[in-house]
């Protein structure tokens, strides 16, 4: 079968649920994004200090990804995404009550190993959608990204200490009231805490409306969990190259995204809550594109030039915003580079997912999400050591160059999967 055998308003229903669960597992994460550097700052971490704190995020993700998506094929995608989100919760609070900078460490080791439940959410996507669909699913996540992404930033940057949201808390408790005290010795850790609130939340409602997707028997009873999965499907004669490009996209994406903050505080000066507000833009973009835009855009184009072009436009895009003044230029510059992750992600998530096999479409989704979770770790590393060591803008040109060498892979990768897709 192509999807779930539920009946039609039931499936919606279940694909609403997911879109709930995943978009409010992706506002705990993006709460942190602009917030990073300067928490970790405040423990006197180094840039090169800063980006590994995110690496190592990633390096827990690269090791559960595959194991979480196998797991999911086995027990049933609720479970694994109910145990996931309660862990997620867990480790937030451990995360913002740390006082040293070795505990951040340890903490964000142990949330990135929670939150490696993507390639669930993915693997319920697909079960709920037919493979002529299956791209447009994948916009789907991809625009619950863009809402985290929108969300998440600005709460992380509006609740921090010169944030507008803790202006209007003011306003509304009192300046000087025990409310406001309590929040301002928080300090940068409050929004952690709010972090930690979203994915408690989202632990009760998963627990309580979140159906099981996958079909009783759909996947073999002989199949082998394996801890480096993801390694074999480099060698997959279909996948293979489109799976090294999604690692390709992520390694740039992840190497500017460590980098920019980094270079908005130290080449600009801007605070966090302006990097939330940056961050917003990718997200707000990336919800009309990948929301709204990609059915049709792939209905008239096909997945192929899709990948090209957003491989293109967002390496264009990475080098601008490393060139331009801050103000409505480098907002232009965030917005292209959401619309470029738009178009090129779910492309390829629809292209990898089609030409997968029905009995693997966890371990698949899986090992796509931990290559690029390895990407993740790389990516941040190389980014930190090239603005500490080489220059504040070589991160952005370094990943600019990377995505056009794989506009011009991506040709033959396209072009191999749709001629062999089952």
């Amino acid at each position: 079968m192509e999807a779930t055998a539920l009946p039609e308003p039931q499936r919606r229903r279940a694909m609403g649920t997911v879109m709930v669960t995943a978009v409010l597992d992706l506002v705990g994460f993006g709460i942190f994004i602009p917030l990073m550097t300067f928490y970790a700052e405040s423990f006197s971490a180094t840039p090169e200090q800063v980006t590994m704190l995110m690496a190592v995020f990633s390096l827990a993700q690269f090791v559960f990804a595959p194991l979480w998506g196998q797991l999911s094929d086995r027990i049933g995608r609720r479970p694994v995404l109910v145990i996931s989100i309660g862990l997620t919760a867990v480790f937030l609070a451990l995360f913002a009550s740390a006082s040293s900078l070795w505990m951040l460490f340890v903490f964000r080791l142990l949330h990135g190993a929670a939150t490696a439940n993507i390639s669930t959410v993915q693997a319920c996507m697909a079960d709920l959608s037919s493979k002529q669909n299956r791209a447009a699913a994948m916009g789907m996540i991809g625009a619950a990204f863009g809402l985290g992404f929108t969300i998440g930033p600005v709460i992380g940057g509006g609740l921090s200490p010169d944030g507008f949201m803790l202006v209007w808390l003011e306003a509304l408790l009192g300046s000087q009231s025990w409310a406001m005290a309590q929040i301002h010795s928080l300090g940068l850790a409050f929004p952690l805490w709010v972090a930690t609130l979203f994915s408690a939340f989202n632990f009760v409602q998963a627990l309580i409306f979140l159906p099981e997707t996958r079909q009783t028997g759909s996947t073999p009873a002989h199949q082998r969990m394996s801890l480096f999965a993801a390694f074999s499907t480099i060698s997959h004669p279909r996948l293979g190259l489109l799976v090294l490009l999604s690692a390709l996209n992520v390694f740039a994406f992840a190497s500017m995204e460590s980098t920019f903050t980094l270079f908005a505080k130290h080449a600009h000066g801007l605070t966090a809550a302006k990097v939330g507000e940056m961050f917003g833009i990718i997200g707000i973009v990336g919800i009309v594109v990948q929301g709204g835009m990609i059915r049709p855009l792939i209905k008239r184009f096909g997945e192929s030039p899709l990948v090209f072009a957003g491989f293109v436009i967002l390496g264009v895009a990475i080098t601008a915003m490393a060139l331009v003044p801050v103000g409505w230029p480098m907002f232009l510059a965030f917005g292209t580079i959401a619309l470029g992750q738009g178009l090129s992600s779910p492309s390829l998530s629809g292209l990898i997912s089609r030409s997968s096999g029905e009995d693997e479409q966890g371990r698949v989704l899986g090992s796509t999400q931990a290559m690029g979770a390895l990407a993740r770790v790389f990516g941040p590393i190389v980014g930190g050591v090239l603005f500490q060591r080489v220059s504040q803008g070589s991160p952005f040109f370094f990943a600019s160059a990377l995505l056009l060498v794989a506009a011009g892979l991506s040709l033959p990768a396209t072009a191999r999967a749709r001629e062999d897709a089952p």
